[in-house]
């Protein structure tokens, strides 16, 4: 089995909460809430679940914008905390980030060219020459003419701007790409493109991805392993076709059931949620979805259900009994 090329390992972060005019405590923010994950090299992991269930929050922790309350990072096997100055440098060229939306993610002053050469000029202090033949190609790798260098990020399209925010995260040639939301801001129309963009350059340059979505069929699309998260958990991981064909944990039966078909005559059994995602400064005892579960137990109050083997992927629900397993080597 191939080793990951990034693992999680009961990743956590609260955020402390301080109230009145004298900063007192008022208890913290569980975004995340003991995560645990593998991506593989050449893998996607695709993370989905709704507002405030804490993706974004993951991918800071994995690209170091936050740091972990608890738990640990790894990059091609060694300790995050462990990594010296020249290792952190090391792993923000190897890691690299696109975000939801372009036309606030690239700055508006500078001309394309110079938004793609800036990692290059910062991280290694290339010729000008040079710097401008690497653009060219760049661009040319995400399907852009090379007189784009020349224009302002206002002149193109908002799936032309998504090219050059890839383009950008891809100049320092990494080994793993987080992708926040890419095709969320983008007209539907637009969507496909970037998708089927991001899957060729994974195949041409054997690229790892963290794709974070609200949008169950990208992330169908795009994934080799599903994660679904609630309230700072994951509820539900497994291998993306097992996931989407036919969803174990509540919620994720009441996301896929909520999510338009792929085909017309696809049939699915309607599954209704109630109520509103709690708040993570107090989430409810036991099971944190189990006052909006319709099919809550009595033991799901009090009770909270570790992730365990369930039809080929892992599920924390108290529907299911098992052995209950690392969620690392399920995931992998």
């Amino acid at each position: 089995m191939t080793a990951p090329i990034l693992e999680a390992r009961d990743l956590t972060k609260h955020f402390p909460v301080k109230r009145g005019l004298l900063g007192r405590g008022a208890g913290v923010v569980r975004a995340v809430d003991g995560v645990s994950f593998a991506i593989e090299p050449g893998r996607t992991l695709g993370v989905v679940g709704e507002s405030g269930c804490g993706k974004t929050t993951t991918a800071k922790l994995v690209l170091h914008l936050e740091a972990p309350t608890s738990g640990a990072i790894r990059f091609e096997g060694r300790d995050f905390q462990a990594f010296d100055a020249d290792a952190l440098r090391a792993y923000r060229r190897s890691v690299q980030a696109v975000f939801q939306d372009p036309y606030a993610s690239l700055n508006p002053r500078m001309r394309v060219g110079s938004i793609i050469a800036e990692p290059l000029v910062t991280n290694e202090s290339l010729p000008a020459g040079a710097a401008r033949t690497r653009v060219a190609r760049l661009l040319e790798v995400v399907g852009l003419p090379a007189r784009a260098a020349d224009l302002f990020p206002h002149e193109f399209s908002g799936g032309q701007r998504q090219r050059i925010a890839i383009a950008r995260a891809l100049a320092l040639e990494p080994k793993l790409v987080v992708l926040d939301e890419p095709v969320s801001a983008l007209d539907v129309s637009i969507r496909a493109q970037i998708l089927n963009l991001l899957r060729d350059l994974q195949s041409r340059l054997g690229l790892s991805y963290l794709f974070i979505a609200h949008d169950l069929a990208a992330v169908a699309h795009m994934s080799h392993t599903i994660a679904v998260m609630y309230l700072g958990k994951i509820v539900e991981i497994g291998p993306a076709e097992t996931v989407a064909a036919s969803p174990r944990h509540p919620y994720t039966q009441a996301l896929f059931s909520a999510a338009l078909p792929s085909h017309p005559d696809e049939k699915r059994d309607e599954v209704v949620v109630t109520g509103e995602v709690p708040s993570p400064l107090a989430p409810p005892s036991g099971c944190r979805f189990h006052p909006r579960c319709p099919h809550a137990m009595a033991r799901c109050s009090t009770e909270e259900p570790a992730l365990g083997p369930e039809a080929r992927r892992l599920v924390a629900c108290h529907l299911y009994t098992g052995v209950r397993v690392s969620v690392g080597a399920a995931a992998r």
